[in-house]
């Protein structure tokens, strides 16, 4: 019994010596890639020519369409999703009919156990084109191989989650081929005239989508009420909605960074004249919300432009709330109200709070001091006399552009305004 006591043991102990060697040559202590995820206008105007190309107003059902994108934009894509999803960095490598995918994540952002490692995933992964689904040609992570039956079950169980999701089913239906070249990617694919239709029905679960309407119907009571002003200040209806999250998440609901969304997300829809329907199929039987002029520093644009940028920074990420920000103002410069600073530091103010709202560390404390009550200068900065209808030219001759020492300092000070206000500096947002 003993001898079979002791058997036993040292077979314990021989498996958890061999876990753990697997796990050292698995995962490194140290990242194999480090990438900045930056975003610029450019990058944004690329992405909306090509929406632009493919507006769905102007194909018709069946007909069947390819996109092109570019190796360095697929590159940045995959960057950013690595980037903004698990923490870490990726890189796409293309050659023809071959795509190599590089990534480094850190397992802090992976379920416990794996948590506890503090080490980094080093991936390298091949795929080779397959008609519409390309096949993974090899798998290394770390310094091991993984065996061709492991990575075809490890493929095969992430294409079964995947297809689970109802939004990437749907698109994925409408493929017919992907192909890889040395200038980057090209996806042929059939369209179906009823798909805007039902990913407006799936793009929210039915927990997302009742976390919405219990925003939206109390942002509906707090503007039909006949004593509001027809002109109301943003903290105004904000305090309220995030007196309502903070509400809702002490009653054990969802955490408190999706009621964060929530509600960003119903002021964003309602400053920019929208019904959830837009956006959600199944809200459109929800009351509309009486229409008020809601302001920030005096400005209806400036309030917009802060609760967009909130909204793109707690669903999409900070760096491409920031680079959609940049791009309108130099599209204004080129031919609309002209490049407006006073824009910019509506759009940061906005990012700082969006980011903060889903920040692990500070989404609860910004629903206490949000809800205990606020003022326009907690949230934005004194802005006026901060230049604005600048003509691209007249932007150029006095900042130097986006690439000046001008348009820098000024951005710098716009950082320093914002990083100023009350809850930024009491949450350390920026």
């Amino acid at each position: 019994m003993k001898r079979l006591l002791l058997m036993l043991l040292l077979g314990a102990v021989g498996l958890l010596a061999l876990v753990a060697g697997l796990a050292l040559t698995a995962f490194d202590a140290q990242p194999a890639l480090q990438r900045s995820a930056e975003l610029t206008p450019q990058h944004v105007e690329r992405a909306l020519r090509i929406l632009a190309r493919h507006d769905p107003r102007k194909i018709r059902g069946g007909a069947l369409r390819t996109v092109d994108i570019a190796a360095a934009d697929a590159d940045l894509a995959a960057n950013y999703l690595a980037s903004h999803y698990a923490g870490g960095s990726a890189r796409a490598e293309f050659a023809p009919r071959r795509l190599t995918l590089v990534a480094s994540l850190p397992l802090s952002q992976a379920p416990f156990p794996l948590a506890s490692l503090r080490r980094f995933a080093n991936v390298r992964a091949v795929f080779r084109e397959a008609g519409a689904v390309p096949e993974l040609d090899s798998l290394t992570l770390g310094r091991l191989p993984v065996p061709a039956w492991a990575a075809e079950s490890l493929v095969e169980r992430m294409l079964t989650g995947l297809n689970r999701d109802e939004q990437l089913r749907l698109a994925a239906a409408m493929l017919r081929e992907v192909k890889f070249t040395d200038r980057g990617l090209q996806l042929r694919y059939e369209w179906r005239a009823d798909l805007p239709d039902q990913l407006r029905r799936v793009v929210l679960t039915q927990d997302e989508l009742a976390r919405i309407r219990a925003y939206h119907d109390r942002l509906a009571a707090l503007v039909a009420d006949r004593s509001l002003p027809r002109t109301v200040a943003l903290p105004r209806l904000l305090v309220p909605l995030v007196q309502l999250a903070a509400e809702r998440t002490s009653q054990g609901g969802a955490a408190t960074q999706d009621e964060n969304r929530a509600l960003i997300a119903v002021l964003a829809l309602y400053l920019t004249g929208q019904h959830p329907a837009a956006v959600a199929a199944d809200a459109a039987g929800w009351p509309r919300a009486v229409g008020r002029a809601v302001t920030l520093g005096g400005r209806n644009d400036l309030a917009q432009h802060f609760a967009v940028s909130a909204a793109l920074a707690a669903y999409a990420g900070s760096p491409l709330a920031d680079a959609i920000g940049l791009y309108k103002e130099l599209k204004d410069a080129r031919g609309g109200s002209g490049f407006s600073f006073n824009d910019l530091a509506a759009d940061r103010a906005g990012t700082v709070f969006g980011e903060l709202a889903i920040r692990a560390d500070a989404a609860a404390a910004l629903q206490r001091l949000v809800g205990a009550g606020i003022d326009e200068r907690d949230i934005m900065p004194d802005v006026a006399d901060l230049p604005e209808f600048m003509p691209a030219a007249e932007f150029e001759r006095r900042f130097g552009g986006i690439d000046g020492a001008g348009y820098r300092a000024m951005m710098r000070d716009i950082e320093r305004r914002v990083g100023a206000c009350g809850l930024y500096r009491r949450l350390g947002g920026t």
